[in-house]
């Protein structure tokens, strides 16, 4: 039998995004004994922090689970590597900081399709800006004095304003502000940084708690199952180390693992379909066939342009004397390219003119690579990074093994569907109006390098997308919340699991639909309305 860890009125499963808040949020109450569970180590690696270090984080087995997605037929038969923070903060410990909330439609149909209004905009505007700690200031919009600190990216860059004119010559307005409501427009993004440093949900929300006695943070440890008496969980079986042991929740356990893992534990406990959980040998607790589908992500296609008289951090970071330069300006005053997100410069645009709101997404970086963790091109040239911001294939997340260490099969099924397939057409299109048509980029003399120009007919374009797309990094879907006759969904408006008591599930896996943009923020405010529920 494991050894007993004692006993916690909360047990909380993950300290990403999600966990970090609800650890936050519930142990304020110095009634409440709160516990949480994190796969990951401690975040005191110096490139966590600083923003550039992201090419260090995502691929590395120190902050990343490094997971890979089982081979794609939308992305001609390759799998891709999927990066999931594994570390205190999660994925906001390694992601591209950007702060982007979504379009007020998103809300809207998530009230809609789960029947509970306290989801609209209207209602969830108010959570978003408690959070706030905004560069602009507290307005009808905006929040200021919350845990979430948002700054404005200060670093110009000439080619990304080239683009943003282009974009401006093509029709699309240029914007200050992405936040409120509707986010049509090209502009520099916000960001999660204080003073040119990454500014995670563990900084936010998490450190500062981690003072009080009633909070405990454990790293280092994997979840075996939740123990669960008929349909009642008990509590977390889990592995610390090489020793097994089990901790007891008075009150509930709460599933923060995340898009990826909260399904994977949940198979791993005999929750989710049937058959696949006795094929892989686990006793069925509650057949709950939602659990682990409707995997939903937004996919980029990087399409890389070689240009001239212009400076990229491909010219800098194949320079010592440039990458010398950028180190000593980081640590004299905390600026410079070194505090630069993965994206500076971005836009939301329709693809076509049928389309209700903007449903692409355009990352513009002044930096080209074959794909995150390898050297720039030895070429100048910048990414203009456009995906689907509501794409209509939907995958899954499947255990393979009733191990809790074996990674569990990820498939995205990207691109295919018809309407995902005309999209990615039309997003390369556009693109290169933008770029190649336009008297704002001929300065710069743009040469498109990926996915190259032999690509032109609606058949080839598909083929191009499936070369070039990759994950933005945005796995949700997986925990889907819905009403209660909805047969695909795994948990109610309150987060609670159906079918089981004592038990939620808080993180992005349970978003029915993608937001239209980052998905960080976004979670940082469901965990935010959860934990007013829990209150």
């Amino acid at each position: 039998m494991p050894e007993t860890f004692g006993a916690f009125d909360y047990i909380i499963v993950g300290a990403g995004t999600a966990g970090c808040v609800l650890a936050n949020r519930l142990s304020a109450d110095p009634r409440n004994s709160v516990l949480v569970l994190e796969a990951g180590g401690k975040d005191d690696w110096m490139w966590i922090h600083i923003p550039v270090g992201y090419l260090y984080c995502i691929g590395n087995k120190r902050t990343d689970w490094c997971y890979k997605t089982e081979p794609e037929p939308g992305l001609n038969g390759r799998s891709v590597g999927y990066p999931r923070g594994r570390v205190l903060g999660g994925s906001s410990s390694i992601n591209a900081m950007l702060y982007l909330r979504g379009q007020a439609s998103d809300y809207d149909e998530w009230a809609q399709l789960t029947g509970d209004s306290g989801w609209s905009w209207q209602n969830v505007l108010p959570i978003f800006m408690k959070s706030e700690d905004h560069w602009r200031g507290a307005d009808e919009k905006h929040g200021q004095g919350g845990e979430l600190r948002v700054e404005r990216i200060k670093l110009r860059w000439e080619i990304l304003e080239a683009f943003a004119d282009a974009a401006a010559e093509s029709g699309v307005p240029k914007v200050e502000d992405f936040n409120r409501g509707d986010n049509e427009g090209v502009g520099r993004f916000d960001v999660n940084q204080r003073n040119g440093v990454r500014w995670s949900a563990a900084k936010a929300f998490l450190r500062p708690a981690m003072k009080r006695p009633n909070l405990t943070v454990i790293t280092g440890t994997l979840v075996k199952k939740l123990r669960v008496e008929g349909r009642r969980v008990l509590g977390v079986e889990f592995y610390r180390g090489s020793e097994e042991q089990y901790v007891e929740a008075r009150r509930e356990t709460i599933l923060s693992a995340g898009a990826i893992g909260s399904p994977q534990i949940l198979q791993l406990s005999g929750i989710g379909p049937g058959a696949l959980l006795r094929e892989r040998g686990i006793p069925v607790v509650h057949d709950l066939a939602g659990v682990g589908g409707n995997l939903q992500d937004h996919l980029q296609l990087r399409m890389a342009f070689k240009v001239k008289n212009a400076l990229t951090l491909n010219t800098l970071l194949g320079s010592w004397w440039h990458k010398a330069k950028m180190g000593g300006q980081y640590a004299c005053s905390r600026s410079g390219p070194m505090t630069m997100p993965p994206s500076q410069m971005g836009a939301f645009v329709k693809s076509n003119p049928s389309q209700r709101t903007p449903n692409l997404q355009y990352h513009v970086q002044p930096i080209s690579l074959d794909r995150f963790g390898e050297p720039p091109h030895k070429f100048n040239a910048f990414t203009a990074s456009v995906c689907n911001l509501r794409p209509t294939s939907r995958g899954h997340v499947r255990i393979t093994s009733a191990d809790p260490r074996a990674y569990p099969a990820l498939t995205l099924n990207y691109l295919s569907t018809l309407e995902d397939q005309h999209v990615a057409a039309d997003a390369i299109r556009l693109t290169r109006r933008i770029v190649l048509e336009t008297k704002a980029m001929q300065k710069h003399e743009p040469e498109e390098y990926t996915p190259g120009s032999s690509f032109q007919s609606q058949e080839e374009l598909v083929k191009a997308a499936g070369n070039i797309g990759t994950t933005i990094f945005h796995p949700v879907g997986t925990c889907k919340m819905g009403r209660e006759h909805d047969e695909s969904a795994v948990v109610d408006p309150n987060f609670r699991v159906r079918g089981i008591e004592r038990l939620r599930v808080i993180d992005a896996s349970i978003m029915p639909t993608i937001t239209s943009g980052n998905t960080n923020t976004p979670t940082v405010m469901l965990a935010e309305r959860a934990s007013e529920m829990l209150a």
